[in-house]
């Protein structure tokens, strides 16, 4: 005679056997993939950073939001080198035949040299903390669209009654020549309000106060249109790197007074 209840007991006992041991199962998967997830975000935290860095991509987008850039991205490409952040171009310095620029095109299409590009990302991030909106209206210039502006200029004093002598001479306290233009760099932009959240004198006042912090100088201020040879413009601004600008804004130096003191 077979015992129902014996046979029953050991049914119930097998049947928990197999739930421990499908629950330990379960248990030490659930310990896998955790392990798993915790290495995958180990191996992100230190490689991602070098992906960043070597990203053939600009993820400039000067005027909306930006990466955060820290102050020693800008301390790498702070190297003040007089072949570069400090070359003179003037009136009476042209641009050296064989400078060769590369470039970083920003959210707008404007571009910049791309040697500048950390350090103004991080002035425009500084501004936005401060309330103040900035946009690049004027980066990189060929030497055709340099030529191109300065026609129109001509043009428009010839339209107001001046002679040719005249349209050309007072053109060019206004507009470079071409080839003596720092547009032509990539290291000068012309920086304006975005016309919607802050005004043109905010934007003024705040580059001013603080553009020298992060490598840029005003270069044509009103109190040095004779050295200079350029009318004040308060937006045209260029990068010269920290030390230098920082000196020529304690001094209150423009960039010719400066490299003639170095000299």
């Amino acid at each position: 005679m077979v015992n129902c209840n014996n046979n029953y007991s050991g049914y119930k006992r097998k049947r928990a056997l197999k739930q421990h041991s499908r629950l330990r199962k379960n248990h030490m998967i659930l310990r896998l993939i955790s392990v798993a997830a915790v290495i995958g975000l180990l191996w992100y935290c230190i490689n991602g950073l070098n992906l960043k860095e070597v990203s053939p991509e600009p993820i400039l987008s000067i005027g909306t939001d930006s990466p955060d850039i820290s102050s020693a991205d800008i301390k790498k490409d702070d190297t003040d080198d007089p072949l570069w952040s400090l070359i003179l171009v003037n009136r009476w310095n042209v641009i050296p035949e064989d400078y060769h620029v590369d470039l970083t095109k920003l959210s707008n299409g404007q571009t910049v040299d791309t040697r500048i590009y950390p350090a103004l990302q991080n002035m425009f991030d500084a501004a936005r903390a401060d309330g103040v909106n900035l946009v690049v209206v004027s980066g990189y210039r060929t030497a055709e669209k340099q030529q191109s502006l300065m026609d129109e200029k001509v043009a428009a004093y010839k339209a107001e009654g001046y002679s040719a002598y005249q349209a050309k001479t007072e053109a060019e306290t206004w507009v470079a020549i071409p080839g003596t233009s720092e547009h032509q760099l990539g290291i000068a932009v012309d920086i304006n309000a975005d016309g919607v959240q802050s005004k043109g004198s905010e934007v003024y006042k705040w580059l001013k106060q603080n553009g020298y912090r992060f490598g840029f100088i005003l270069r044509y201020p009103p109190d040095k249109t004779e050295i200079t040879g350029v009318s004040n413009e308060p937006w045209h601004y260029r990068y010269v790197g920290i030390k230098a600008a920082t000196e020529m804004n304690d001094q209150n130096l423009c960039l010719e007074e400066y490299l003639r003191d170095k000299n």
